[in-house]
């Protein structure tokens, strides 16, 4: 056990394969930046934008320019380019850097602003995300999710270990090292908590873990198995799969401790709650018509209705955080299993990958990207997708890599 300790064996490298369209043409002039700086912060910049599948970067000779450089923007409106980004990083008294940029509308010949960021040698990746972040947001209205954080669980020479890197991947660092499984990591609304299943005492029990401080603690060892644990969009309380009764049954759980409350009342197997974004409903996983497949109800179990009709075996399900689509995994009629998006409102279905062994979907915060696990080549690898599957970024990773969950907004 531990806190947020350095990657040994978890550096990704982004690799962007497919092609979106209706993208936004960008272009990144070489930031001014002092010798021997330890990190690329605009290449990072440009790695983010292009991840989101909805901005295209092109190639630039251009000089070095800073954020105090008023540039003359016809010849980048000339190439195709529709918004520039410059920028510098300076060295600081305190051994920090400051860390500047200013995006410029070369259609309009408008300036979009910029800011700073002072960072020291190992925030530079986080300043990079951030500048990503205020770029995407001015181009395309929606949030940036690049200063977030994804968790996800590696296993290596039979060590257990639960990863938080940042949204690209890079800067992996172990919450947790156990030689027994760990499982189902589930972030807080805040940021700040991790649960999750450990077998460390040789049966599924949920744990809460603060990332802050590596202390954790014990919140559900209840008789049988405790597992699928997720939170309530308030932070309160916590959904989990308890076996209980005999079968595998939805539970709340109050993070103040307490009885556990059940949910849903079956016979069968209910497990995999997942809240919808307002609360007032979540979505699951039951056998109750005979195979598994995804239903909903509201957070007291009641008025239960069937999601999921086409394929005969659906799991994992995820909302989306404005709460209009839904993804999860069905089996397919070759026995592998696949990603799918479904459109709440309308109840059509996509298929965003065309691979077969698909796991843990889950939402960026801003709901145009989903990360999942699969595997390709051999290897088990983290992806991320937008939603129409176009524009797809592998996150590679040594080990075998598993059940992603995608972290909340955090605060400038």
């Amino acid at each position: 056990m531990m806190g947020l300790a350095p990657a040994a064996w978890a550096q990704f490298r982004v690799e962007v394969t497919g092609v979106g369209m209706q993208q936004i043409p960008f272009a990144i002039a070489p930031f001014r930046v002092p010798p021997g700086l330890p990190q690329d912060v605009a290449a990072v910049v440009a790695a983010d934008l292009v991840r989101s599948g909805v901005l295209r970067q092109v190639p630039s000779s251009a000089q070095g320019m800073d954020e105090t450089t008023r540039p003359d923007l016809a010849p980048w409106k000339a190439q195709g380019v529709d918004a520039l980004i410059t920028g510098s990083v300076r060295p600081l008294a305190d051994g920090r850097f400051d860390v500047r940029f200013r995006l410029w509308d070369a259609v309009r010949g408008a300036d979009l602003g910029g800011l700073s960021y002072p960072a020291g040698a190992s925030q530079l990746r986080l300043a990079a995300h951030r500048i990503a972040d205020y770029v995407y947001e001015k181009l395309t209205g929606d949030k940036g999710v690049f200063s977030t954080r994804i968790a996800y669980v590696g296993e290596l020479g039979g060590q257990f270990r639960l990863w938080v890197a940042d949204a690209d991947g890079e800067n992996a660092q172990a919450a947790l090292s156990s030689s027994e499984p760990i499982i189902s990591p589930a972030w807080s609304p805040n940021g700040q908590q991790l649960a999750y299943v450990s077998f460390e005492a040789r049966k599924p029990v949920i744990y809460v873990h603060d990332l802050a401080t590596g202390r954790r603690r014990l919140l559900a060892s209840f008789r049988g198995s405790n597992s699928a644990p997720a939170w309530s969009p308030d932070g309160r309380r916590l959904y989990a799969t308890l076996t209980l009764a005999g079968s595998s049954q939805i539970y709340a759980l109050d993070l103040d401790g307490g009885a556990p409350q059940r949910i849903t009342q079956t016979g069968g197997i209910d497990t995999e709650p997942a809240f919808a974004p307002d609360g007032k409903s979540v979505y699951f996983v039951s056998d109750r018509g005979g195979a598994p497949q995804i239903y909903r109800m509201t957070p007291d179990g009641r008025e239960v209705t069937r999601v999921t009709f086409e394929g005969g075996y659906n799991i994992s399900p995820a909302v989306s955080p404005d709460g209009r689509h839904l993804a999860y995994v069905t089996r397919t009629a070759g026995g592998g299993f696949q990603l799918r998006v479904m459109d709440l409102a309308t109840g059509s279905v996509t298929a965003p990958t065309d691979t077969t062994a698909d796991e843990s979907p889950s939402f960026a915060p801003n709901g145009r990207l989903l990360v999942y696990a699969t595997r390709q080549q051999g290897r088990e690898v983290l992806m991320t997708t937008t939603l129409d599957g176009r524009v797809k970024t592998r996150l590679n990773a040594q080990g075998n890599v598993r059940e992603p969950d995608w972290g909340p907004l955090l605060p400038v």
